[in-house]
């Protein structure tokens, strides 16, 4: 008992020292006033930040060991000697999944603390470094790529959104608020890594190559497109991307991820797997069971989850008791981090160190990033009906990831006004393009509902679409004219 205490003093000594504490745990940082509702005067929202070099050193700490029973009962059958202040048997009960040190005073675990865990940033509001700031360097090439595809982004949302209130396609979602979350996280994963999306991380794909005209192939749904045209738009997917492809139901993706992960750990694969989930999707047991899988089985995996306050119309405040999401991680055993979703460095930074942690060290790590959803929840969704209008200009403007992004290319000397004229004049010509291409190109046939499940159709299947085509032949006027029979 007195080596384990003293080896876990050790530890604790050694990551203070690191973070050139002294002193409590309580002193590394101010805590985070982010919450909801959000502050009536707009002050400040991210502390200070917390240095992301320190993650690998508080990850390093393993599993505690189980014990073996068969010692246990020998050690019935041992004459110990009373005035042994070690002693295992009065000092710890020696459990199975390690041994739990005992103690005479009665005291329950708080549910929660006053002071909330950090939030990492790098950048101030202003898009100016924080002096002092740990973050990972990012070069004059990769800064103006991550900054051109977070506009590209953004336009793409604000054409294809119109396009869908024009009646041209059935439905659409935005990422505005969030395209530092989409890009920074994309650009610090490796090309093998397996992306598990929710469905607000177009932004990941983007990067990877998915081009314009394929996302306005899958958003129409049209021969083009690669799933051919099941799929409702913004549920894109591609193998050749390593990007799963989005399913509506919510949090399905965790449990999977585990198991990719645990499928890459087991081939020795240089890769992980990468799961995005929202706040909402944390209240559902496929996230618990998904993070619980992963830490078991020490599997390399990233779980971020984007939390944007609010889940369609339920705030985060209504969504759980907890200092949001990044404490979670702790009961699962799982290092975690919370970030300025709003600071591409910061993100970049943390899903950077992240990656390394679950490759090298082979486990799971949980990241939560704070980044305000500033568009509707979906074109389905009005959210002027349950959040005031200033909340979501202040977002949209005072704290724009893109803006904040752009003002520190600026500062860095790497891009112009010029520089954005170009760049936002092309963009929107690639746009309106591959809108009126993926309008003209044909739909699938009708025949493509059927197929590419079974080899030999069923009968059943073979009766629906018996009963589909006569219901078109008898009611013309209620189907589509550009869909081939």
């Amino acid at each position: 008992m007195g080596s384990w205490w003293r080896r876990s003093s050790v530890i604790a000594h050694h990551i203070r020292a690191k973070m050139g504490l002294r002193g409590s745990a309580a002193n590394i940082n101010q805590a985070s006033s982010w919450s909801h509702p959000f502050q009536s005067d707009y002050s400040t929202l991210i502390p200070p930040s917390f240095p992301c070099n320190i993650i690998a050193t508080l990850f390093s700490v393993g599993r505690l060991k189980s014990t073996v029973t068969g010692k246990q009962l020998d050690s019935l059958h041992v004459t110990h000697n009373d005035d042994d202040d070690d002693d295992d048997d009065d000092q710890a009960l020696d459990f199975p999944g390690g041994k739990v040190s005992y103690t005479s005073e009665m005291k329950f675990i708080l549910g929660c603390s006053d002071k909330r865990i950090p939030c990492y940033r790098v950048l101030d509001g202003d898009g100016e470094q924080i002096r002092g700031s740990d973050f990972q360097q990012v070069n004059k090439e990769l800064a103006v790529k991550m900054y051109s595809d977070m506009v590209t982004l953004q336009m793409m949302d604000t054409l294809f959104y119109e396009a869908q209130r024009q009646g041209r396609i059935s439905f659409y979602l935005t990422s505005f608020g969030e395209e530092a979350i989409n890009i920074a996280s994309a650009a610090a994963l490796s090309k093998d890594d397996i992306v598990l999306p929710q469905y607000r991380e177009p932004g990941v794909l983007l990067w990877r190559g998915f081009t314009l005209q394929e996302f306005a192939n899958q958003c129409f749904g049209n021969n083009a497109d690669d799933g051919k045209g099941r799929q409702m738009p913004i549920h894109y997917g591609s193998s050749k991307h390593n990007f799963i492809t989005v399913s509506s139901p919510i949090a399905t993706q965790l449990p999977q991820a585990a198991g990719m992960a645990y499928s890459l750990k087991i081939d020795k694969k240089d890769a992980c797997a990468v799961a995005f989930i929202g706040d909402g999707g944390t209240s559902e047991g496929d996230f618990h069971a998904g993070l619980n899988f992963a830490a078991v089985l020490e599997a390399p995996v990233i779980f971020v989850c984007r939390n944007n306050g609010w889940a369609i119309s339920t705030p985060i405040s209504e969504q759980f008791r907890s200092d949001g999401i990044v404490v979670k991680g702790k009961a699962y055993g799982i290092p975690s981090i919370r970030v300025d979703g709003t600071d591409a460095l910061a993100v970049y930074g943390a899903i950077h160190a992240a990656r390394d942690m679950a490759i090298n060290v082979q486990g799971p790590v949980l990241v939560e990033t704070l980044a305000y959803r500033v568009g509707h929840h979906s074109t389905s969704d009005d959210s002027t009906e349950y959040r005031p209008l200033g909340e979501i200009e202040y977002w949209k403007t005072v704290r724009n990831p893109v803006n904040k992004f752009r003002k520190w290319v600026e500062i860095s000397g790497w891009w112009t006004e010029r520089d954005e004229a170009e760049l936002r004049r092309s963009i929107k010509k690639q746009l309106l393009q591959a809108i009126q291409v993926a309008e003209k190109t044909e739909k699938p046939p009708l025949a493509e509902l059927f197929a590419d499940v079974y080899d030999l159709p069923p009968s059943n299947l073979i009766e629906q679409e018996k009963q589909l085509r006569e219901t078109i032949n008898k009611y013309p006027q209620d189907f589509s004219s550009d869909v081939s029979l």
